[in-house]
């Protein structure tokens, strides 16, 4: 099978997030799955990187083989100047150590936002100090310079607590200037679910659509109706979709995503992999 091209890739992605300059609003270029990376005046934030072949690798010889459908971006060790990145749970496409060795590595100020709950695993898996990482749980949040960050609950497939009731799943409500942007991490719909969010008047929305299905054995995600019913809801001014065309067992097609945002009036924005998107 002959993969998805990015848009823009390696060296010419690299130096168009180098010499982008975002005048007003933000800058936001995907970079395949969930990752995201964000650049504006008050500083540059990457979420959820996964830019890497470890999941093809760790699951090549077994009966849920992650075959890749799109090409990698970027190397992580090309990405500098990142102030920020997050990782919303462990599971490896959003917590990845072959992406975040390199990327911290070649960003040695780097900040890392993960659940407080998730602490001792991270620690682990990046064989970092334990201390380092930021920890949150939902309701708290942290300021990274001029960067503000919230956390608030996801349901993968439930709102999952630990024995002190810290979220294992969250998304993140990132505050840029007057920029509000909602990374929602992996989720499904859950109870208040729109009333935590609506207060953050989210201008910008990135949520998964590659749904939940039981025969793929891995934990669900909102459809694509269900994300831009959801973006209508909290009242966002734009919806990127993202969490499908990277592996061909657990993705679904955008087209009913865009249906939906069309039949309710929602703004929304298609992107492929590398490609750059500026919003004000």
């Amino acid at each position: 099978m002959s993969l998805i091209p990015a848009v823009q890739k390696d060296e010419v992605l690299q130096r168009d997030f180098q010499s982008a300059v975002p005048a007003e609003g933000i800058l936001l270029w995907w970079l395949g799955q969930s990752g995201f990376l964000i650049k504006s005046e008050y500083g540059t934030v990457l979420f959820d990187p996964y830019l890497s072949d470890s999941l093809t690798d760790k699951y090549r010889d077994t009966d849920k083989p992650h075959v890749r459908m799109t090409e990698r971006a970027i190397k992580p060790s090309q990405l500098t100047g990142i102030d920020l990145v997050t990782s919303t749970h462990n599971h490896t496409d959003h917590l990845d150590a072959a992406t975040l060795g390199p990327l911290i590595a070649a960003n040695p100020s780097i900040k890392l936002v993960i659940p407080e709950a998730n602490r001792a695993f991270v620690a682990k898996r990046l064989a970092c100090d334990f201390a380092w990482p930021i920890g949150l749980s939902d309701g708290q949040s942290e300021t990274v310079g001029a960067i503000t960050i919230h956390a608030v609950p996801a349901a993968h497939n439930n709102v999952d607590r630990d024995q002190q009731g810290r979220c294992h799943y969250l998304g993140y409500i990132v505050q840029l200037g007057p920029n509000t942007i909602y990374h929602s991490g992996d989720t499904l719909m859950y109870d208040g679910m729109s009333e935590i969010l609506r207060p953050f008047a989210v201008d910008l929305a990135i949520l998964p659509i590659n749904g939940m299905r039981p025969e793929r054995r891995v934990s669900g995600n909102l459809f694509g109706d269900q994300a831009a019913q959801l973006a209508h809801q909290i009242g966002a001014r734009m919806v990127v979709p993202c969490h499908y065309d990277m592996f061909s067992f657990n993705t679904e097609s955008p087209d009913i995503f865009i249906d939906t945002c069309k039949m309710l009036g929602q703004p929304y924005r298609i992107l492929g992999c590398g490609e750059r998107f500026a919003f004000s």
